[in-house]
């Protein structure tokens, strides 16, 4: 895997212009790799992504007694499923800072018991999981906080289900009904499961990427539009013999943009019209902003029609892609206002705050709000240092301030800690680096 320096010194692009191979998603590789280990048979998973988060969960389920192995150097692997039931039953499991890793396998231990200790890097020990603990341990499992209430790390013990109907929030992280989704069927051998969702639920998309692919491993959800899913009895996980890992719809967003505001086209591949990624409606809001999008089965492509223009829309849907619209606004013709991404507070670290410091450093004017950003574009970017918070999102994201735009020119940028693009996209730097043609060190 690619390391970087302490540092890394973007210098000003004039142009993007070229085609991105799309690392796979990191939402459904981890997602995959459960479903894998779950399910009946051998799965062959094709496009696995690299990434710290991914090997997180892969050195996860190899402590808990699932084999898989890697194909030569490729990114394809063969997972052995154990049919719902995984042979070590005592272990301690690191988690790092990889919340699709996290959430979905205290779950699936939580139902299928044992003795397992969960924890992770400190931020970890800072996101919220009472919603999903407090769902599980009502009907009837046994996990216990061993630090601070509510967050990481836990310990859990082998408890005795003793209904099967479950209620969770859907309103701080779309990711606890994806993990009771995916444990329901290890609850449902003898009775239907039903999952009701209290309130507003955030980041629908996320729960349409599970929902696709606990079908492509046999199980059905039956749903009452985004509040209530039911499991019916009997089912179980049956590997597909093999699945393909789509290319990163999030990690598109940032080279679609570049070609929106430098000129472009710039084409990502590995993602398309046809993806089950929500992510891909960011070209929605590039279009918004008046850029031109094309699309074909596993490719889009972006171009810039000038100055892009201030954008006022909701991103709940899309909320880590929308980061990249942050940083995009920095060469509109107006404020920009992303509304209602509350869950950006419970992310890798607070993104409003981390974004809201950053973005002013550049020149703009910003202002914070609970649930939103408004973003008034400098009349010259600042050539400024970017802290990453240990954010792979946001060192990307703010690779962009470098890129001419039609509006404003862009400036030196140095990226701090460029090594944490490892969780999702390990050779960002290069990619960028690729289709704007310039050097970076």
């Amino acid at each position: 895997m690619k390391h970087y320096p302490h540092y890394l010194d973007l210098q000003p692009a004039m142009h993007a212009k070229g085609v991105v191979r799309l690392p796979g998603s990191k939402s459904i590789s981890n997602r995959t790799l459960l479903l894998a280990a779950l399910a009946d048979g051998t799965t062959h998973i094709k496009d696995l992504l690299a990434s710290d988060d991914t090997h997180v969960m892969l050195m996860a389920l190899q402590k808990l007694g699932v084999k898989w192995e890697q194909i030569g150097e490729s990114q394809d692997y063969i997972v052995h499923g154990v049919n719902g039931s995984f042979p070590v039953h005592q272990t301690d499991l690191f988690m790092g800072n990889a919340g699709t890793a996290i959430r979905p396998l205290t779950a699936a231990l939580a139902v299928t018991g044992g003795d397992y200790t969960l924890h992770g890097v400190s931020r970890m020990h800072e996101r919220p999981i009472a919603d999903l603990v407090e769902a599980l341990n009502a009907v009837g499992t046994h996990i216990e906080y061993t630090g601070e209430a509510g967050y990481p790390p836990l310990h859990i013990q082998r408890g005795r289900i003793h209904a099967q109907r479950m209620q969770v929030r859907g309103n701080v992280s779309s990711q606890f009904l994806t993990a009771l989704l995916m444990a329901a069927p290890l609850m449902a051998r003898e009775q239907d499961v039903q999952i009701d969702v209290i309130g507003e639920l955030i980041s629908k998309p996320y729960i349409e990427i599970t929902l696709n692919l606990i079908r492509r491993f046999g199980v059905t959800v039956q749903r009452d539009g985004w509040q209530s899913f039911t499991i019916a009895a009997g089912q179980r996980y049956v590997s597909p013999g093999t699945i393909h890992v789509e290319g990163d719809a999030s990690s598109a967003s940032y080279f679609l943009a570049a070609g929106a505001i430098a000129g472009g086209p710039v084409r990502v591949e590995g993602v398309g019209k046809d993806s089950i990624q929500g992510d891909v409606r960011f070209v929605e809001a590039l279009e918004q902003m008046g850029a031109t999008i094309r699309m074909g089965d596993n490719w889009i492509e972006a171009e810039s029609n000038g100055v892009l223009r201030a954008i006022d829309a909701d991103f709940n849907h899309i909320p880590d892609a929308a980061m990249t619209i942050a940083v995009a606004a920095l060469y509109a013709d107006g404020p920009s206002t992303l509304r209602n991404i509350a869950s950006w507070r419970v992310k890798e670290t607070d993104r409003i705050s981390a974004m809201a410091i950053e973005l002013r450093k550049l020149g703009a004017i910003v202002e914070e709000g609970a649930d939103y950003l408004r973003v008034t574009p400098p009349k010259e970017i600042q050539t400024a240092a970017i802290d990453t918070y240990d954010d792979h999102r946001m060192a990307m994201c703010f690779s962009l301030a470098t890129l001419d735009g039609a509006a404003r020119r862009g400036n030196k940028v140095r990226i701090n800690d460029p090594q944490c693009v490892a969780k999702t996209f390990p050779d960002y730097f290069d990619a960028f680096a690729k289709v704007t043609e310039d050097t970076l060190f």
